[in-house]
């Protein structure tokens, strides 16, 4: 028999599962019933969200989603777009000075 695979849960259901779990006069236990989840599990959300660094909450399959990231993404995008067209220019310079040499 195969393994069951892990439910993969949104950041924002996890931060509101935490956040109802924080709340005065309410367990976790019965948040995790309520939400279908396990009480240990909110645990280990709470913990990653108070231990971890914010990349464990924004990222999926290995890939950063974070806003700095997505800001570093577009500005990388954008130098290499202006170096890539700097390259074609200098390309087609070089070819004109080569066949208009005297």
């Amino acid at each position: 028999m195969g393994k069951k695979k892990a439910q993969a849960y949104t950041e924002e259901f996890r931060r509101e599962a935490v956040k109802r779990a924080k709340k005065p006069g309410v367990t976790t236990a019965a948040v995790a019933r309520e939400l279908g989840v396990s009480a240990q599990q909110i645990y280990n959300w709470r913990r990653q969200f108070n231990r971890l660094s914010e990349k464990q909450f924004n990222s999926l399959d290995g890939v950063d989603y974070s806003k700095q990231e997505s800001v570093e993404l577009r500005r990388l995008k954008r130098e290499l777009h202006e170096a890539r067209q700097e390259v074609e220019f200098l390309k087609k310079a070089a070819a004109y000075f080569a066949n208009h040499q005297e």
